[in-house]
């Protein structure tokens, strides 16, 4: 089956574009010898006008002999009948059409099964690169136009990776080379006298690094891999709650949860930006959980003063800040809603804010309960 594969293979252009042609042709030619096989088989014979049609044997006395013996010349020839005797029945014409248009359907259902399998190759890959940048490369095989889209997706991958390793090692430099004069800071002013100025640069100093800390996360979160691993959701929120409560906020949960297949670390950071969003924003949060054998709920509210409807798809943006925030004192580079973004796509969830019903912010994460494969 192989050797006659790929001798089938060597006998079909090389170009998708010659290869439906000959289908078309060869589809094209079948119909017509399939139609006029049929047309040949349902044919009348033909009779000769010159020969006597066969009669019935009459029933003659004991010696005599017919008039007109069964193939002897007639005395006088038969009269020819009406033209439309000839014709062919309406039923073979038909026949003949459905035999055509019969060729014709399978040429085009293989000529869409050869254009279609290597546009969904692409999309199966396309969707797979998404997901993990290490998935193995396509085949280049089939046409030559197939062999040069997969390819160029492959080189584009590789590109990709190459970027994304360089980019992970300039963050991972840049990091270092912003942390150190931040170190050397907090040194020195711990040395300071006044309690009032070292609570001062300290909390710069804590705002500072919290900042840089969400930028280079946000740079170079695509390119970090963590483990999947069963989660105890529920424990998680409260650990979280129970943080934000040593720091003097309110906070307060209720539901439950049931373990869920997720990234530990990203899925904390994910809570911990709503939580820390609600908070600063609110002065408060209560987190919610609803779960389900479909997905898991986690809602956190707060009661501040919410967000005109037109910025609640914007400020779910990277870098961007409602205006009317941006001129309070409060720390941040508008990367927080937008990394849990991040995170909950990771998660093949979604992440959605809505204003309460009576004041505050709601956002709503997402999780479905899927065996997700490890990244």
């Amino acid at each position: 089956m192989d050797v006659l594969r790929r001798l089938i293979s060597r006998l079909l252009p090389s170009t998708l574009f010659g290869r439906l042609a000959v289908l078309v042709s060869v589809g094209v030619l079948a119909g017509h010898v399939l139609a006029l096989a049929m047309m040949l088989h349902m044919r009348p014979p033909i009779r000769d006008p010159h020969m006597a049609p066969p009669l019935p044997n009459p029933v003659l006395r004991p010696g005599a002999k017919p008039l007109i013996e069964f193939g002897q010349p007639a005395s006088a020839p038969p009269q020819p009948g009406p033209p439309g005797d000839m014709a062919p029945p309406a039923s073979a014409l038909w026949l003949d059409i459905s035999v055509r248009l019969a060729a014709l359907v399978v040429a085009a259902w293989i000529g869409a099964r050869w254009l279609s399998t290597p546009v969904r190759r692409l999309a199966s890959a396309a969707k797979a690169l998404g997901q993990d940048l290490d998935h193995p490369p396509l085949p280049e095989d089939g046409p030559r136009e197939c062999r040069d889209a997969s390819r160029l997706f492959n080189q584009m991958q590789s590109q990709i990776r190459q970027q994304l390793v360089e980019s992970d090692r300039f963050v991972a430099a840049v990091s270092h080379d912003l942390r150190t004069p931040l170190t050397r800071l907090r040194l020195r002013a711990e040395g300071l006298g006044d309690s009032t100025q070292k609570n001062a640069f300290r909390n710069d100093i804590v705002q500072m690094d919290e900042m840089i800390t969400a930028t280079l996360d946000y740079l170079c979160g695509a390119a970090q891999e963590e483990a999947w691993v069963h989660l105890d959701v529920a424990a998680l929120v409260e650990s979280l709650a129970d943080d934000q409560r040593d720091c003097g906020f309110r906070v307060d949960c209720g539901g439950t949860a049931a373990p869920l297949r997720a990234q530990a670390s990203a899925l904390r950071r994910c809570l911990n930006n709503l939580v820390d969003n609600a908070v600063r924003y609110g002065g408060a949060a209560h987190i919610q959980m609803v779960d389900s054998p479909e997905q898991l709920c986690i809602e956190v509210h707060d009661p501040g003063p919410g967000l005109p409807e037109s910025e609640l798809i914007q400020v779910l943006a990277p870098f961007y800040r409602f205006q009317q925030t941006s001129e309070r004192n409060t720390a941040g580079v508008g990367l927080g809603l937008s990394i849990s973004l991040d995170i909950a796509r990771r998660h093949q969830g979604s992440l959605t804010l809505r204003n309460g019903d009576t004041a505050g912010l709601v956002a709503t994460l997402q999780l479905p309960r899927l065996a997700v494969h490890s990244a």
